[in-house]
């Protein structure tokens, strides 16, 4: 009896990711607070020089304090996302944002090398927190449209992204303490997740996901029915994660070195080559949000098909281009090849229902894990080569998008009326 009210209880609130109405209130708000996050979080790159100068540290200790803050935030989400999924924290957002801000006043404080190690940490489990959380918040208001909420939210972050550095440019000749001051970004950051969590709390789907497993809830409210077996459900996620690799490590070689790639063959000034650089990261937020969009309509297969193997003819050409096509080859480039992110994360989604917190959090830690590690790598390469070879060899990536031949077709499930009511129109 108790678990046919229980029953009766949840297909009364039909829940918002399988086609209640979008919460653009919600998916604005938690863009924005991804926005604040990645500002943050471009921050620490940013202000290296002044922790260098302050603490007279060499390139190795400052390469010690990145990868304290990208492993940190890099393993721990998906930790944090099969928490999440199991035991449901509305507020662990606005806790995960003052662990950032504690990060940051730790920072501006830090009377040692150790210091700013344990500050890196904080803020990169700040993140950790935030990611997870903060995706499953855009798919439960995106009303069933995922990948436009997906890339919504993505874009906040490629914002802030771009904005961190410019705004530690106004810290950087103030020195190590007016760092504090960049707090009061995370501050703001934990007014909104606060109010998110209120909105979570209330929101009764957002319970469902404290059942043990995804057997308790009726099929009907599944986000995507499938009968695929386990190993099968495996094999997937592992092509999903070597179209990741093949995304992470081409973007990371024009994101990273892009500049001196173009002040080395076509002999531009700084100035000009970073004007470059910019001219592609528009195009990589602009396909970010194409993307999700893209692939409500089309599906997503699709959209991971042309955005990972379409890229593939340009990227073998550019070695080869000479200013005017590198310029327009690198803008193609990126826009098509930024809106792979919100369509894979979804059908990963998609592909394992119910654990929406573990699935994000295992794909935005390989997200920052496959950038950094890349960028290490294809330097390394640079070093004992040189760029023109390392983009010869990266031209190459986008022909593992091949793998996408091996991915089911995933229907969108569609929620089952109350006996007695017609289908929706």
């Amino acid at each position: 009896m108790a678990s046919e009210t229980n029953l009766t209880a949840i297909q009364a609130a039909a829940p918002a990711e399988t086609g209640g109405k979008t919460v653009f209130k919600i998916l604005l708000a938690i863009s924005f607070c991804h926005l604040l996050n990645d500002t943050v979080q471009s921050l620490i790159p940013a202000i290296y020089p002044i922790l260098r100068t302050s603490f007279h540290l060499n390139l190795g200790q400052i390469g010690l304090i990145a990868l304290t803050s990208q492993v940190t935030a890099s393993l721990l989400q998906p930790l944090v996302g099969l928490y999440t999924d199991r035991r449901p924290q509305p507020y662990s957002l606005a806790v995960g944002m003052g662990i950032t801000l504690i990060g940051l006043l730790a920072f501006s404080m830090a009377p040692s090398f150790g210091t700013i190690l344990v500050a890196a940490a904080l803020v990169g489990i700040g993140s950790a927190v935030f990611h997870p959380e903060s995706s499953r918040v855009a798919r439960m208001a995106s009303g069933g449209q995922h990948g436009m909420a997906q890339s919504l939210f993505q874009v906040g972050g490629n914002a802030g992204t771009a904005l961190g550095p410019s705004l530690a440019a106004l810290a950087l000749p103030k020195g190590q303490s007016s760092i504090a001051w960049y707090s009061l970004v995370a501050l703001l950051g934990m007014v909104l997740l606060t109010n998110i969590g209120s909105w979570l709390s209330q929101h009764r789907s957002y319970q469902w996901k404290s059942f043990p497993s995804d057997s308790a809830l009726p099929s009907s409210l599944e986000p995507v029915h499938h009968d695929l077996p386990i190993r099968k459900v495996a094999f997937c996620l592992a092509i999903l994660v070597a179209l990741m690799f093949s995304k992470f490590f081409y973007l990371a070689s024009l994101i990273s070195y892009y500049t001196f790639y173009l002040m080395n063959r076509f002999h531009l000034s700084v100035h000009d080559a970073q004007l470059h650089l910019s001219l592609f990261l528009g195009a990589v937020a602009a396909g970010t949000f194409i993307g999700g969009p893209v692939g409500d309509k089309i599906g997503r297969k699709f959209v991971i098909w042309c955005s990972i193997l379409g890229v593939l003819p340009f990227t073998l050409v550019l070695p080869y281009a000479n200013l005017l096509w590198t310029t327009i080859l690198s803008v193609l480039i990126g826009f098509i090849l930024a809106s792979a992110f919100s369509a894979i994360l979804v059908y990963a989604q998609e592909l394992v229902p119910g654990r929406v917190g573990a699935v994000s959090g295992l794909f935005f830690g390989f997200a920052f894990g496959l950038g950094g590690v890349g960028a290490a790598l294809l330097g390394k390469l640079a070093d004992l080569t040189d760029l023109n070879f390392v983009y010869h060899v990266c031209s190459f990536l986008p022909a593992i998008g091949i793998l996408t031949a091996f991915l089911p077709n995933l229907e969108p499930a569609r929620v089952k009326p109350p006996a007695g009511q017609p289908p929706a129109a």
